[in-house]
């Protein structure tokens, strides 16, 4: 099991979901924003939006919450002005980190962040993007349509590869590609369950249960920070090992 979706299993089974879930709506609120400073307050014509409307519904997140981001985004003179920045860095045992974050302070993130890492034996501020790889993902649900359809509409779209399976999905896209192949996708099968670019490790770590736990913790807590909206690092754990820390 590896890199960025593992630990969301760790995540979901701590306590403080309210507090969780209004931390959730409010990094969706913040993506809604730069979708919208960004592009159209239209979903129809804005792709990031649309990513950011699907995971405010996957989420549970009101329409009037969703609404009232979408207004102030849109509105004159709105006063948050959010900024794009991406950290590289290390965590125990080697394991490298990007994390993708929305800030209208940098100075103050960035000071966050060098402390959680140093806390929990890593270091920001190395250079690791070389070891993922940047690509766009559509993900439509299994009941879409069979393997087939979805490899014959992908390739016909431009995508560069798919995996389907039981839980749906996965076409990969070039990264300036994925607005195009998203919209021909969605034409034939319906809005996708998300579209975005994403960092996939080109070289994994191997992590025993220790290092493991240690790197969960640093992701934990960079996961709760206010600012950050992805964290995506390069290890490879076994299932029974995360068996075992989700316990």
């Amino acid at each position: 099991m590896a890199g960025h979706s593992q630990f969301k299993n760790i995540m979901h089974r701590k306590g403080g979901q309210d507090a969780k879930r209004a931390r959730a709506f409010a990094k969706i609120g913040r993506e809604i924003t730069v979708a919208v400073k960004g592009g159209s307050p239209e979903a129809a014509h804005n792709p990031r939006l649309r990513a950011a409307l699907v995971a405010a519904r996957l989420a549970n997140m009101s329409k009037d919450a969703v609404e009232r981001a979408i207004k102030k985004a849109a509105g004159a003179g709105s006063g948050e002005d959010y900024q794009e920045v991406r950290y590289e860095g290390r965590g125990p045992a080697g394991v490298a980190l990007i994390v993708e974050a929305l800030t209208d302070n940098r100075n103050r993130t960035a000071g966050d962040l060098r402390s959680m890492f140093a806390k929990h034996g890593g270091a920001l501020g190395e250079t690791v993007a070389f070891q993922f790889d940047r690509i766009g993902v559509v993900r439509f649900a299994a009941a879409v349509g069979d393997a087939d359809a979805m490899l014959e509409a992908a390739i016909e779209a431009g995508a560069d590869d798919v995996a389907s399976s039981e839980q749906g999905h996965e076409v990969v896209t070039a990264p300036d590609a994925l607005a195009a192949v998203q919209g021909a996708l969605e034409a034939k099968f319906g809005e996708a369950e998300s579209a975005k670019l994403e960092w996939r490790p080109n070289l994994t770590v191997p992590l025993d249960e220790d290092a493991a736990r240690s790197v969960l913790k640093l992701i934990d807590a960079l996961d709760d920070h206010d600012d950050v909206q992805v964290v995506t690092a390069n290890f490879e754990v076994d299932e029974s090992v995360m068996e075992k820390l989700s316990a």
